[in-house]
């Protein structure tokens, strides 16, 4: 069964940069929208827009992969899925093993979005002895004793991490020494791992953090604009341009803009 060591160093060595490979899963998703809607043909405009990027852009990142479309008629829906897939490794399966069945845990275990995306849960594992036997998802939960047999008997080269952060480390570790390559950590803390091994970090208290400062940030511009209004109110004209303006020019210079998007998932 694949590791997906051979996929990871034929694309490196290929030179597809990783902010290009973060983009590939963003188009993929638009591209299966359009194939499910028996959409035959789409342009890199259209595309763009579906996918929340500017176009030269993607016109740049399919360069990558040796698409570029036909003039008039722009790409075909069911090749670029293909295509995406296939450098994605998604054309193969995928066995994952989730570590922590707590409510987190027991989500992404039920989370159907995997099977039809390449990777299947090949095993559930906790801690607490009182969940081992338990069915999540239609899995048997196993207790960490099993961590290294299950990965060796299921060819696992991802593990999925869900447990409090002070035992994400330990967890961790195991799984590098047990063979796994590629770890998503859900735990709320940074990972040390040996060279070759990558971590993809998903914190969602970082997330809501983030969204935070640009609500704070929103707001102080509508009170600025009121305070403007309500000055120009009580002197019985208009609010001065530049009082109004200043909202809109100090949105616009930390605005995110096209290069500036917030991944979803933040690297460790």
């Amino acid at each position: 069964m694949a590791t997906g060591r051979t996929h990871r160093t034929a694309t490196r060595s290929r030179g597809i940069p990783e902010a290009t490979v973060a983009r590939l899963p963003l188009y993929l998703r638009a591209l299966t929208a359009l194939s499910e809607r028996s959409v035959p043909t789409v342009s890199s405009e259209e595309l763009a827009a579906a996918a929340g990027v500017n176009s030269a852009k993607l016109r740049k990142d399919f360069s990558y992969l040796g698409s570029y479309g036909t003039r008039g008629v722009g790409y075909d829906v069911e090749y670029l899925v293909y295509q995406i897939s296939r450098e994605l490794g998604l054309t193969q399966d995928w066995p994952v093993v989730i570590v922590g069945i707590g409510n987190l845990g027991a989500a992404l275990a039920g989370y159907g979005g995997f099977a039809s995306r390449g990777f299947r849960v090949a095993g559930l594992i906790d801690a607490d002895r009182a969940m081992t036997g338990k069915q999540v998802a239609g899995l048997t939960v196993r207790h960490t004793d099993e961590l290294e047999p299950l990965i060796k008997e299921s060819g696992v080269s991802i593990g999925v991490i869900a447990t409090p952060a002070g035992a994400a480390q330990a967890v961790c570790n195991r799984l590098v020494e047990a063979g796994v390559t590629s770890i998503l950590n859900f735990a709320p803390t940074v990972l040390n791992v040996p060279e070759g091994v990558d971590v993809r970090k998903v914190d969602l208290s970082i997330e809501l953090q983030i969204l935070a400062f640009h609500e704070q940030r929103k707001a102080g511009e509508e009170a600025e604009l009121r305070e403007a209004e309500a000055a120009a109110a009580g002197q019985g004209g208009k609010p001065a341009a530049d009082a109004v303006a200043r909202p809109a020019a100090r949105k616009k210079r930390t605005g995110q803009g096209p290069d500036g998007d917030v991944p979803a998932v933040m690297p460790a």
